[in-house]
C-alpha cells in the first residue's frame, strides 16, 4: 500500500515541503516517484517518518536525527526505545498537571502553598543532557546555580507567577479576547517581567527577537505547549508575543 506525499502530509500533520526536506537530508526517501513527478510512500517509509517525528518532538535537530537513525536501523527496536521515552514523559507531564492543578485550586481558595507539592514533576535536572546539547554546559551550570540559589519560598513564588499568567491567558482566550487586545497585551507584559527574572542566566533582558523565539519554542515543544492548554493555546500566546514584540519591544 502506498500514500501520496499530500496524503502523508495531511495524516501526519506536517507539510509536503517538510517531507521533501527530510528527503533532501537523507532521512525519508519516497518508495517511488510516479510518472507525474509525485512522491509516494509505503509502510516502511511511514514507520521511518514516525521515528523522525518522535525524535523531533524530543528536541533533536535534523543532523542529530540523521546520526541517530544511521546508528539504529531496526525500526521496531528503535520504536520500543521511543515508546519508553514517551511513557516517561507522560508520567512526568501527568505529575506536573496534577501539581499545577493543585496550585491553581489553592491559589483560588486562599490556601497555604506547599513547595513540595508544587514542584512534583519539575525536577530541572531531568533536562540536563538536553540543555547541554542545545545551549552548552555553561548554560546548564548557570541555570542550575540560579535555581538552587532560590529558597523554597522564592521557587514557589516564581512558579505561582507563571501559573497565574498561564491561567489568565486561558481565561482571556476562552472569553474571546484577541491576542492583540489591551487585556492580553497586559498579560504579555507580566510574562515578559517574569521571564526577565531569570535574565541573568538566559542571555540578558528579553528582546523582541528572543520573545518571538520563546513563542516558537512554546508551539514547537509539546512540553511547553502543555503549560498553555496545548498547541492551540501556545499559538495564541505566540501571536500575542509577536504583537508585543513589534509594538512594545521594537
Amino acid at each position: 500500500m502506498e500514500w501520496s506525499i499530500q496524503d502523508i502530509a495531511r495524516i501526519a500533520g506536517t507539510t509536503s515541503r517538510t517531507l521533501r526536506h527530510y528527503g533532501e537530508a537523507g532521512l525519508l526517501q519516497p518508495s517511488r516517484i510516479g510518472a507525474n513527478g509525485y512522491r509516494y510512500y509505503d509502510e516502511d517509509a511511514l514507520t521511518r517518518l514516525q521515528r523522525i517525528l518522535l525524535l523531533r518532538e524530543l528536541g533533536l535537530g535534523i543532523p542529530s536525527i540523521v546520526e541517530v537513525m544511521q546508528g539504529e536501523t531496526d525500526d521496531a527496536h528503535a520504536l520500543v526505545s521511543h515508546l519508553q521515552l514517551l511513557a516517561q514523559e507522560k508520567t512526568r507531564l501527568d505529575r506536573q498537571i496534577a501539581s499545577v492543578a493543585l496550585t491553581i485550586r489553592k491559589l483560588k481558595g486562599g490556601e497555604q502553598l506547599m513547595a513540595e507539592e508544587m514542584f512534583d514533576g519539575f525536577d530541572h535536572t531531568t533536562y540536563q543532557a538536553e540543555v547541554e546539547q542545545r545551549w552548552g554546559k555553561d548554560a546548564y551550570t548557570r541555570s542550575d546555580q540560579w535555581w538552587r540559589s532560590k529558597s523554597d519560598e522564592e521557587k514557589a513564588a516564581f512558579t505561582a507567577q507563571h501559573v497565574a499568567i498561564a491561567a489568565d491567558y486561558a481565561s482571556a482566550r476562552s472569553g474571546g479576547a484577541a491576542s492583540d487586545s489591551d487585556d492580553v497585551q497586559a498579560i504579555v507584559a507580566r510574562h515578559v517581567d517574569w521571564l526577565n527574572l531569570s535574565s541573568p542566566v538566559t542571555g540578558g533582558a528579553i528582546t523582541a527577537r528572543r520573545l518571538v523565539g520563546y513563542g516558537d519554542m512554546y508551539v514547537g515543544d509539546p512540553r511547553f505547549a502543555a503549560n498553555y492548554g496545548g498547541r492551540d493555546g501556545a499559538e495564541f500566546v505566540r501571536e500575542a508575543f509577536v504583537y508585543y514584540a513589534e509594538h512594545s519591544l521594537a
